[in-house]
């Protein structure tokens, strides 16, 4: 169970390994299909094992699982729901360019600034929705069309800059501004930014694949596990409703200021 696998695009992980990333990635797959936040299990779980030695290799596999995982959950989502296509693709083409600009940029800027920046913001994020319980609840526009569209696609440009400078909490940022600013009702927001996300995750990929980090046999098995677990979130979450999303949503970002505040304090 322990004696790395010789399998080729496996990153000589044992079985014992694969078992364990092939669970973290299932339960990535269903908290991200709900409100996203995935890449708080994925992620570190295969910094853990070290695939591939290095840890640009995980970085690049996860991005592979979570693509499949997020395209499963948007399918199960058009199933189940009402998707603003002609909102979302624009957002998503947006989200696309800049997380290809993000990836261009990485490395450039100090992590420990990014993390500052970026737990503020959350913890701005989680109050703001904790002290308001209506908001989400329902559909509540809040632009005109064109307007609208606008602002969908600037956020979407700058979330995905974000992303490709591979930080977390993308999901969650997403969400956040299409209920917070946009006015979506938590279920829509999480269908559309399911949608970005899938097009983040591809244009990060853009870097990775010709860079050759990418460890296919593992990324395979590890996109089947996700996407089954994100048929699962993306079902339950359309079941359960806006406030289920909602409570899903603010434990993502305790969840993500924690993480950020211990690697603050530890340096």
């Amino acid at each position: 169970m322990t004696t790395p696998l010789d399998w080729s695009g496996f990153g000589h992980v044992s079985l014992a390994g694969l078992l364990f990333l092939c669970l973290a990635a299932a339960l990535a797959g269903a908290v991200d299909a709900v409100v996203g936040g995935g890449g708080l299990i994925q992620l570190p779980a295969m910094l853990l094992i070290g695939p591939g030695g290095q840890p640009i290799y995980s970085l690049a596999t996860s991005k592979v699982a979570a693509v499949v995982g997020t395209a499963a959950a948007v399918r199960t989502y058009t199933v189940q729901t009402t998707v603003d296509w002609a909102a979302a693709l624009p957002m998503a083409f947006a989200a696309f360019v800049g997380a290809v600009g993000g990836a261009a940029f990485a490395g450039s800027l100090e992590p420990g600034v990014l993390n500052a920046v970026v737990l503020v913001a959350l913890l701005g994020v989680g109050l703001y929705t904790w002290r308001k319980p209506e908001l989400g609840v329902a559909d509540r526009p809040r632009f005109s069309r064109p307007a609208q569209l606008a602002a969908m696609a600037t956020g979407g440009a700058v979330i995905g800059f974000y992303d490709g400078l591979a930080g977390p909490g993308t999901g969650a940022f997403l969400v956040f501004l299409l209920v917070g600013l946009i006015g979506f009702a938590f279920v829509p927001a999480s269908a559309t930014a399911k949608i970005v996300n899938v097009a983040t995750n591809l244009g990060a990929l853009l870097y990775f694949i010709p860079a050759g980090k990418v460890l296919w046999g593992l990324g395979a098995v590890m996109a089947v596990c996700n996407a089954g677990g994100a048929i699962v979130g993306a079902r339950l979450a359309v079941r359960r409703g806006s406030g289920f999303v909602r409570r899903v949503f603010l434990t993502v970002v305790v969840a993500l200021v924690v993480s950020l505040g211990v690697k603050a304090v530890a340096g």
